[in-house]
C-alpha cells in the first residue's frame, strides 16, 4: 500500500494550547481513497525538528503531508525550512500575490508586509493556490515521492485537501479499495462481547480485521479490509456481517457508524414522531446531542432542565410528598418527570433523567454516579437506575447514551 506520514507543526500543539484535529480528519479521508497512514507526528517550530522529521518521513512513507507554520508571522517557517531542504530559493509569485489580493479585498482588509511575503515561495515546487487563505501550498517531489505543506487553519487544510491535494495523490499513485463497516452492539462489555464472538471471529478470513471500540454502553465493531477488487471485497465482507447478525439478533443497534442521536432522530424521523426530554444531572445534554443533527426541528419540540426541585414541583408537578418520601433522584419522580414533560410539550415521546453526576453530592444509599433513567410514551413509561463511576463528565455522557438506547428499545416495544 502507499503510506503516509502526517506532520504538524506548531509549539501550541505541543504545549497543549490547542489539539491536531487536522491529522485525524486527514487520516479519515485518505484511507477512504485507499492510503495507509504510516505515522503521524507533531514539532516544534524548528527548523532542526522540522529537517529531522522529514528525513525519518521519507524512510517510512511514500507520501509526506505537513500543516502549519507557513503563515505570515517569523514563527512560522516551515516554508524556509523547507526551501533549505529542497536547495532553493523564495522568489516572488504573481498568481500567488493576485489570489491574496483577491481575498483581502473581498474581506476590505489591505495588504501588508507580512501578508505581501506569503507570495514567495520556492522556485522549485508546485504552487497550489489556497482559495480560503493567503497561504499558498507547496508541492515537492523527490525520488518518486511527494512532500506537501499545506496551512494548519483547519478550514484551509480541508479545502486544499479535498479539492488538490487528495485528488492529484489518487491520480499518482495506484491504491486498492479500502472498505469499512461497523456494526453497533449493545448489551455487552467489551470482553464479554469478545467471549460470545470468539468463534465467529476466529473464522474470520486473513484479509478482514477486526477492532473492537467500546464507548458508553455500546461497541463497535469494524471489519476492515483492502482489495484491488472492491466488490468482491464487500460481499466478503457483508457474509461476515450476515454471520455476526446469527450470533447477536437485537443486541445489534445499527449497521453502520452512526452516533446514537443520528439513529434516534432517523428512527423518529421515520415513524413521524415527536421527542421531548426533562433533565436533571445531564444538565441539557441529551438535548443539546439531539439538536446538534440538522433537522432535528422536524422531530424534537424542546427540553425542560428540571435542575432544582422548586421546577421538579412546579413545572413538573412531581408532589412534594414525593420527593421528601422518595428524593429527587429516584424511580418515582424519574417517571413523574418523563410523564408530564412529554405532556406539556405535547409529544409522542419523552426522556427523563435524573441522578447525582458528582463529583460530590452522594449518600451511602446513593452514592456519587447513581442516576435514574426514564423513557415515557402513552402505552408504557420505562424507568431504570444505572450506578457509574464519580467522574462527572463521564456520567453525563454515559447516561446520555444510555438513554438514547432505552428510548430505542421503548419505541421497537410498541
Amino acid at each position: 500500500m502507499v503510506k503516509i506520514e502526517i506532520i504538524t507543526i506548531g509549539d501550541e500543539i505541543l504545549i497543549g494550547q490547542i489539539v491536531d484535529t487536522n491529522s485525524a480528519w486527514m487520516a479519515t479521508e485518505l484511507n477512504k481513497f485507499g492510503f495507509e497512514i504510516a505515522q503521524i507526528s507533531s514539532v516544534h517550530d524548528s527548523a532542526e525538528h522540522i529537517i529531522e522529521s522529514l528525513d525519518l518521513a521519507l524512510k517510512r512513507a511514500d507520501i509526506v503531508l505537513f500543516t502549519g507554520g507557513i503563515g505570515p508571522t517569523k514563527d512560522d517557517i516551515t516554508k524556509q525550512t523547507l526551501c533549505k531542504y529542497f536547495n532553493s530559493k523564495l522568489v516572488f509569485n504573481e498568481e500567488v500575490f493576485k489570489n491574496i489580493e483577491n481575498l483581502l479585498r473581498n474581506r476590505q482588509r489591505a495588504i501588508n508586509e507580512l501578508t505581501n511575503s506569503q507570495a514567495y515561495v520556492p522556485d522549485n515546487c508546485t504552487v497550489i493556490q489556497n482559495m480560503v487563505g493567503t497561504a499558498p501550498i507547496t508541492w515537492f517531489e523527490k525520488d518518486g515521492k511527494v512532500i506537501v505543506s499545506m496551512p494548519g487553519v483547519p478550514n484551509e487544510m480541508k479545502n486544499a485537501m479535498r479539492t488538490e491535494i487528495i485528488p492529484r495523490l489518487h491520480k499518482k499513485f495506484k491504491t486498492p479499495s479500502i472498505i469499512h463497516k461497523t456494526v453497533i452492539v449493545q448489551g455487552y462489555p467489551e470482553s464479554a462481547l469478545a467471549l460470545k464472538i470468539a468463534d465467529w471471529e476466529n473464522a474470520l478470513p486473513s484479509d478482514i480485521h477486526l477492532a473492537y471500540l467500546p464507548n458508553y454502553g455500546i461497541v463497535k465493531l469494524r471489519l476492515s479490509g483492502s482489495s484491488d477488487n472492491e466488490l468482491s471485497l464487500e460481499f466478503l465482507i457483508n457474509q461476515q456481517i450476515a454471520g455476526l447478525t446469527e450470533i447477536l439478533g437485537s443486541a445489534i443497534v445499527a449497521f453502520e457508524d452512526i452516533a446514537l442521536e443520528v439513529l434516534i432522530g432517523n428512527i423518529l424521523e421515520l415513524k413521524s414522531k415527536t421527542l421531548a426530554t426533562a433533565e436533571s444531572c445531564t444538565g441539557g445534554n441529551i438535548a443539546h446531542k439531539i439538536t446538534s443533527v440538522a433537522g432535528s426541528s422536524a422531530y424534537f419540540k424542546g427540553s425542560l432542565v428540571a435542575y432544582s426541585n422548586e421546577i421538579k414541583e412546579k413545572v413538573l408537578h412531581v408532589p412534594t410528598e414525593i420527593l421528601e418520601k422518595h428524593g429527587a433522584v429516584s424511580q418515582e419522580v424519574v417517571e413523574i418527570m418523563a410523564k408530564e414533560v412529554r405532556k406539556l410539550m405535547n409529544v409522542d415521546f419523552s426522556i427523563a433523567t435524573s441522578g447525582i453526576a458528582g463529583p460530590s453530592g452522594g449518600t451511602t444509599e446513593k452514592p456519587v454516579g447513581t442516576i435514574w433513567i426514564a423513557v415515557s410514551s402513552e402505552e408504557k413509561t420505562l424507568s431504570q437506575m444505572f450506578k457509574y463511576g464519580t467522574n462527572r463528565i463521564q456520567n453525563i455522557e454515559r447516561s446520555t447514551q444510555t438513554a438514547f438506547l432505552m428510548l430505542k428499545d421503548l419505541i421497537y416495544t410498541i
